[in-house]
């Protein structure tokens, strides 16, 4: 078999690829941010101490994470219509879906993060007289956020990868793109060959900004 990568030039890649590695870059983005805010406020309700706020928060952690996420993305597609009574869309559907499913392990992160803020920290919120929220918002999430900063952007990368599991529901991604210029061009294998070398000098790339970060947060403690 011959491989033809002549066909592969900046008219295709504008005409069908940009538009989907713009979704997965949007997905990513909106995704992230609100997963960690929904996660964060997960985690906040797990360490409250308080029974009826850890049991919902716990239990919505630990079904999400022991679901696959192609399974939940088709629940939401093919459910949730059912259930309002219109269509969503397959790119609102994945986003939703997203957002929702990484929250159970940005919960976790964050709980992590918040936990490994020392105690002290805590007590000295409240010996100036601050309430729990404020200790938190002020003097814990801050810190948090910094010690967890490498390893939110390392689940930020899985998350860009998992994006071409959308591929499952019609959603317009990086991954459909290639597929469709392949199918145009009748050249499959040669563009499957290239999503993958797209997606691992992506991930690549953020993974050595990750370990960088990592090496300064360290210095800076």
């Amino acid at each position: 078999m011959n491989l033809d990568f002549s066909f592969l030039n900046w008219g295709v890649a504008s005409s069908f690829i940009l538009k989907g590695l713009i979704f997965s870059i949007q997905l990513t983005l909106i995704a992230t941010l609100g997963g960690i805010v929904l996660g964060t406020v997960l985690a906040l309700m797990r360490l409250s101490g308080k029974k009826w706020l850890i049991a919902p928060a716990a239990f919505y952690v630990n079904t999400l994470r022991s679901i696959p996420l192609v399974m939940v993305i088709l629940w939401f597609f093919l459910l949730i219509p059912m259930l309002i009574g219109k269509p969503m869309g397959a790119e609102l559907s994945a986003i939703i879906t997203f957002t929702v499913f990484e929250a159970a392990y940005f919960s976790e992160i964050m709980r992590a993060g918040i936990q490994s803020v020392p105690r002290g920290q805590v007590a000295a919120g409240y010996a100036m007289g601050m309430s729990y929220g404020q200790t938190m918002q002020l003097v814990v999430l801050p810190q948090a956020f910094r010690n967890m900063l490498p390893v939110l952007m390392a689940q930020t990368i899985i998350l860009f990868q998992d994006t071409s599991l959308v591929y499952a529901i019609g959603a317009y991604d990086l991954l459909k793109g290639f597929e469709i210029a392949g199918k145009n061009f009748n050249r499959p294998v040669e563009t499957y060959l290239v999503a993958a070398v797209v997606y691992f000098v992506i991930c690549f790339s953020l993974s050595m900004l990750v370990r960088r970060l990592q090496k300064k947060i360290a210095i800076i403690r």
